[in-house]
Order: structure tokens, then sequence, then C-alpha cells
């Protein structure tokens, strides 16, 4: 059955900061198992490891955990080293990303690949895995551990299939939507739905909360998408137009070549196989995707998105805790505007 899509409305700019007090308590227990856990003898691995971790992220994927946890009245602190887990998985993933993309900044720092190098990066990343899948595997529960396991797997799979579509203009919607499910909105899903089965609660609410994160995901990586054009490296914390000189086919580039005359596809073709690559192409490309609605469209199905993750929590729960999930979505699409 289609979502019944609740609309995102708000009289003020909706923001992290209730979900931040909610789970601030438990937060400071996950980071208390992620300094513990990041060491090493080997010293390169924390000063990495730490480079990035305290690099100024808002840790949203963790505290979704504790958030749901929260919702759904969970008084046990198993989720304090899922949470850390969960961010372990993340912080992996980035350093390999940044690795393949060949990424400068992160956050507005410099990655951690140009500082100590692509071996560093891939090693220090693996060995973070690794210690999500200890604490995973200290957590007992065979459920999280499929649930987690699956989606690092998934995570893996995104990533290969957006390289194999790298500089294709032929890349369509509906394979750009299997690589975003996959590589962002996989590990949203999984670190919402985990706290279902710490609570000891149903199937359908261990699905409802994977719906949650899921969409929530998608839509959090269609923003991402397009303020890679709409916003500025400052704003961002990262170059502006990676997307662009990567040659990554995003949603809003999909609608933009769609939509243009022969003329603009030939532009599309030349840019996305790294042709057309300089900043005075960049300033075209975001002329094009004003001009046919690209930009407007993809916020708006991030709006989309987000009304399903809002509507996938139901009737569970309620209070500060809902309030804040629900706020989260709202903060997710706003970042672009």
């Amino acid at each position: 059955m289609p979502a019944t899509i609740t609309p995102l409305h708000r009289t003020t700019a909706p923001s992290l900061d209730p979900m931040m007090a909610l789970v601030a308590a438990d937060m400071n227990r996950v980071n208390e198992v992620i300094l513990a856990r990041m060491q090493s003898d080997v010293p390169l691995i924390p000063e990495l490891a730490g480079h990035l971790i305290a690099g100024g992220g808002k840790r949203m994927r963790p505290m979704l955990t504790l958030a749901c946890a929260r919702l759904l009245d969970y008084g046990g602190t198993r989720h304090h080293r899922l949470a850390a887990a969960v961010e372990f998985i993340h912080t992996a993933t980035l350093l390999h990303d940044d690795v393949v993309d060949g990424s400068g900044l992160r956050r507005g720092k410099r990655t951690a690949n140009i500082i100590w190098g692509n071996p560093a990066s891939v090693l220090v990343g693996d060995f973070l895995f690794s210690r999500s899948f200890e604490l995973m595997v200290e957590d007992g529960s065979l459920r999280v551990l499929r649930i987690l396991s699956n989606a690092s797997a998934v995570i893996a799979e995104g990533e290969v299939n957006q390289l194999t579509a790298q500089r294709r203009i032929d890349t369509g919607e509906a394979r750009y939507l299997d690589i975003i499910g996959a590589k962002t909105a996989a590990l949203f899903a999984a670190a919402c739905r985990i706290a279902a089965v710490v609570a000891e609660r149903e199937d359908a609410v261990e699905q409802a909360l994977d719906a949650y994160g899921r969409n929530l995901g998608i839509a959090f990586q269609l923003v991402d998408d397009a303020i890679d054009y709409a916003s500025d490296g400052a704003t961002m914390g990262k170059d502006a137009g990676d997307d662009f000189r990567d040659g990554k086919v995003t949603l809003p580039v999909i609608l933009a070549n769609a939509r243009g005359s022969a003329e603009d596809q030939r532009f599309w073709k030349d840019a996305i196989e790294g042709r057309r690559i300089s900043d005075e192409d960049l300033a075209h490309a975001n002329r094009l995707l004003r001009e046919t609605g690209a930009i407007d469209d993809t916020l708006a199905r991030a709006r989309h998105y987000g009304g399903r993750a809002i509507d996938a929590l139901g009737g569970i729960g309620g209070g500060k805790a809902k309030a804040a999930l629900v706020e989260a979505v709202e903060f997710a699409v706003a970042r672009a505007y």
C-alpha cells in the first residue's frame, strides 16, 4: 500500500538539538566506548581514527540507535556498545570512501588520506570495521549481528555499484536509488532497527524502525546530492562540485540530462566522462540544473521520503523521543535551505 505522506511543516528551523538533548547521557557512554575501542599499541591507529572521529560530525547514526531505544522505553545498556559499533562502521566507510574518491576535505578539514596517505587510511578503516564486529559479538545477539553485518555487506555492495556506475551518463534513476539505498540508507535502517531487538519488541516494530531509518537515509542522501551543486565548499565542509568532477551520476544530473536538449545532453555526457570539469563547466552545469528544475525536484523527492520516514513511526511511542525523531527528519531535509 502507498504511504500516507505527512507534510513537513514547521515555523522554526528544525535541528538535531532535541535529539542531542534526549540522548546526551547515553551519548557520553557511547563516546567512552568509542574512545576506549579506537586505542591500539600502534600509535598511528588512534591518531588517524581520532582525526576523523573528532572531526565535528554530528554522530547522527548512533544517536538514532539511542533515540529509537528511548522511543521504545528500553532501560538497559546494550545500546551503548551497539551505537559505538554503528559509528565505527560509518567511520570506516568514510575512510575508505575518501580513498576511493580522492577527497581532500571532509567537514572542512583535510581528509586522513591526504595527511597519512591511502594505505594507512584503508588499513585503519579495516581496524575500525574489526572493532565494530567485536562489539557486535560481545552483545551476544545473533539477530543484532545479522542486521549489522548485513548492513556492512550492503554498504560495500552499494559503493561498488556506485564505482561501476561512475562516468556512465546512461545510469538511470532506478540504479541510482539502489546505490543510495545501499551505501547510505542501509546503515540508517540498521541503526534504528537494532533498538527494537535490544528492547525485545515484535517484528512489526523492527520493520517500522527499519522503514523509518531507510527512508530517512534516502532523504538525507538526496539532499546531499542536491547541495553538492546548490551549496558551496564552506557550507558543505568539502570541495564544491566534487560529484561533478568525479563523474558521479546523481539524481540532479539524471533529471537534468533527461530534460535537456540534444546539446545539453552532449554536455552532460562530456562532463560525466571527464572532458568538461573546469569551473566554467561546473557553473554551466548549475545553470542547467536550475533551468530544468532538477535541484528543486530532487529536494521534493527528499521531502517525499522524509514524509514516509515519519509515517513509518505510526503509533509507536510518543513524547519527546518521537518528537525528536520527527524533527531529525525535518532537519535532514531542511539542510538544503
